[in-house]
């Protein structure tokens, strides 16, 4: 198997056979799958050792990569295994701490920040709209106190109103970010000269999609909360007033 750069640089594909140099012996091999790998600029090809044996019969494997079972303690997995290696001088990492691991972190807390500002950016939204709204409508509120509503149901009428608002944002924007997504990190792994397996793409489950349809009504409500406090504080002689 072997990264997108190898094939593009060789000009081949899964299923193609290609010419590799071991120790100044050609060795044909047969291409039977591509894998997303980063390391020594994805031209590295992962094997059988067996496959190398004419080339080099001293050839002996240097490492092993474990995959485990969903569920399972990498951390405790690792640590068991270094204490059961280290009599024979060898020992275990997991994938986390390896190459890479700093830059997506640095690619976490970057995601995250913009999140945090797009966050913003939305309530401070829903407050100025819902600032205006309030504003000319603030003779209907005042109609509706001198008939006996209560400040706590002025707080509860105001963001009520925009949480319709929030859903249908919810309902179009979703599939809209999806869709945003897939183009976007697609043509982001293009421009590294990756081909992204779909396991990268599809990180969005059913549990996480229903949180961020309710987190853009929350944003909407917590956006109109700052004018419904004020419309419940306006005096009912004051509200009826203005025009």
């Amino acid at each position: 198997m072997a990264a997108t750069p190898f094939l593009t640089a060789a000009g081949a594909e899964v299923g193609d056979t290609v010419t590799l140099t071991v120790r100044g012996t050609a060795v044909r091999v047969r291409i039977v799958g591509e894998v997303l790998d980063t390391s020594e600029g994805g031209m590295r090809v992962f094997t059988d050792v067996s496959t190398l044996g004419a080339a080099d019969p001293d050839l002996t494997v240097s490492g092993w990569a474990v995959e485990l079972k969903p569920g399972t303690d990498a951390d405790a997995c690792v640590t068991a295994l270094d204490c059961a290696l280290e009599p024979l001088g060898l020992g275990a990492t997991s994938t986390k701490y390896v190459n890479g691991s700093d830059m997506a972190r640095v690619m976490d807390a970057m995601t995250a920040l913009l999140t945090l500002m797009l966050v913003c950016v939305a309530g401070l939204g829903v407050l100025g709209a819902v600032v205006l709204d309030t504003h000319e409508r603030i003779r209907e509120l005042g109609v509706h106190k001198a008939l006996g509503m209560t400040p706590r149901q002025t707080v509860v009428l105001v963001p009520a109103s925009v949480v319709p608002a929030g859903l249908v944002g919810a309902a179009v924007g979703v599939p809209l970010g999806l869709s945003v997504h897939g183009v976007v990190t697609r043509a982001m792994g293009r421009t590294a000269g990756l081909r992204l397996p779909e396991s990268v793409l599809s990180v969005h489950g059913a549990p996480l999609l229903a949180l961020l349809a309710l987190a853009g009504t929350a944003v909407a409500v917590l956006g109109a909360l700052l004018p419904a406090g004020w419309a419940a504080r306006v005096r009912t002689a004051t509200a009826l007033r203005t025009e």
